[in-house]
């Protein structure tokens, strides 16, 4: 691969940058492959993909010896593990060393598609806390959507809303975390086409777009709260000049992540670099030295709230009517359904945390909102009609039926091709492969009914 030469050119003084191992390492092309578990579905990484090595300042991640076909693994329909590029897992740390994590936490993703960050997040947060993972391009927050239902959890939220729409609830997240658009050199390795729509005016165009996204975000963070900022470009416009661009306008001061483990890090083959004004402390990632793809991350604190601080409001309880067959209907479907808030909308249920009324008032009342919680499915006059969100959801009781279908019968299933399973199951019932479901299916005696999503389906043949 032939690294543009005002990159390297631009590269030359900046920390950390070790130009012969850097051009040798993009010249071999060779990229790891990474997933992160999802320690709600499983303890450790599927036998089958072949694990390497853990990700070392991730608990949940593993390098590969090499990459699969992740598209005909079933437990990657299944959403028991996500792939994600291991440096951008260092997110995992800096959060630790940034938030207490036994608190409940209001956390906004805000530039979350496809959804690596904001899965990692869920996994860390306490099941009180409330995740707000947001897209502005509609398509991809669609896919974003996916991957959250794919986790399972009822406590993340899909939001589609530009970052200034934030605004209109000032002082209202613990964390936010801008994994902001970039010119993405970091990620030449797996996607050579990058390096052709590289330029300096590019770069330049970047750096102002990111700080606009900054500013426009700003005020949603509440005094003291914390902003995690990442890229995948090695540009000091970009990095360095954007840590002094916050402290010196929005009121910021910069978390050092490191004071007791400055050793670790450098064990780790993390460069630790300074902005050049401020001399704020951000971490790089290079393929060189650490094993992943170009990142960059910094953590600051917000100093000073610009804004009326944000109350949740007290919601007052109001006289519905008793559901009492919906509550009989969905208690077979649903572990614990007492634990959870429960409601209509459009003809659907959907599940909450009961903790989080007031957060969907707000929510709903300044934001366009995908997906809330879990989506449950339709009730009819007898039963529930399930959503293919449900069967991937963590809350599905063990009284549901369950079909375990073979490798063969999994894929026909996940490419929504007809096949009939031996068994005598009658009605809805989740299919799974080796445990993990994918979905819903309906045997009909001698008929089967495939509920897999069609846009979701694999439209691939198996190499």
């Amino acid at each position: 691969m032939s690294l543009p030469q005002a990159l390297l050119d631009s590269l030359s003084q900046v920390t950390g940058y070790q130009a012969d191992s850097f051009i040798k390492t993009h010249e071999l092309g060779e990229s790891p492959t990474s997933i992160r578990i999802n320690p709600d579905k499983i303890n450790t990484p599927p036998a089958h993909l072949n694990i390497q090595s853990p990700v070392l300042w991730n608990q949940y991640g593993y390098y590969l010896n090499a990459r699969p076909a992740f598209t005909f693994d079933p437990y990657f329909h299944a959403g028991t593990y996500y792939v994600q590029e291991a440096s951008s897992m260092f997110l995992e740390y800096a959060v630790k060393q940034s938030v207490d994590l036994d608190e409940d936490l209001r956390v906004l993703d805000l530039c979350a598609a496809p959804g690596g960050k904001s899965t990692l997040l869920a996994s860390l947060l306490s099941p009180d806390s409330l995740l707000v993972s947001n897209e502005v391009i509609k398509s991809r927050a669609n896919i974003l959507v996916d991957n959250m239902s794919k986790w399972g959890l009822s406590n993340t939220y899909v939001t589609n809303n530009d970052p200034k729409d934030f605004s209109r609830i000032g002082g209202y997240f613990d964390l936010i975390v801008v994994d902001a658009p970039c010119s993405g050199s970091g990620l030449f390795r797996r996607d050579p086409e990058a390096v052709v729509e590289w330029s300096l005016d590019n770069v330049a165009m970047c750096s102002q777009r990111q700080q606009r996204i900054l500013a426009d975000v700003w005020d949603s963070l509440k005094e003291g709260g914390i902003l995690l900022y990442s890229t995948c470009s090695y540009s000091e416009a970009e990095n360095e000049t954007i840590m002094d661009w916050v402290i010196d306008n929005l009121s910021a001061k910069n978390i050092v992540l490191d004071k007791k483990d400055t050793d670790t890090i450098q064990q780790w083959g993390i460069v630790r670099t300074e902005s050049p004004e401020n001399k704020a402390i951000g971490y790089r990632f290079y393929p060189d030295q650490a094993k992943g793809e170009g990142f960059f991350l910094a953590a600051f604190q917000k100093t000073k709230a610009d804004y009326k601080p944000f109350h949740r409001p007290h919601i007052k309880p109001q006289r519905t009517k008793s559901f009492k067959h919906e509550k009989s209907v969905l208690s077979q479907w649903i572990t614990g359904l007492e634990d959870y808030m429960w409601f209509e909308k459009n003809d659907n249920f959907y599940l909450i945390n009961p903790e989080h009324e007031s957060d969907l008032k707000i929510l709903q009342s300044n934001l366009y909102i995908k997906k809330a919680g879990i989506l449950l499915g339709q009730i009819g006059a007898k039963d529930l009609i399930p959503e293919h969100e449900l069967a991937l959801s963590t809350i599905l009781s063990e009284q549901v039926p369950i079909l375990n279908v073979s490798y063969e019968q999994a894929i026909a299933y996940l490419r929504k091709d007809d096949f009939v399973p031996d068994t005598n199951q009658r009605g809805w019932c989740g299919i799974a492969y080796e445990e993990h479901i994918l979905g819903w299916g309906k045997a009909l005696g001698n008929r089967f009914n495939n509920y897999y999503p069609k846009e979701l389906r694999i439209l691939s043949r198996l190499p």
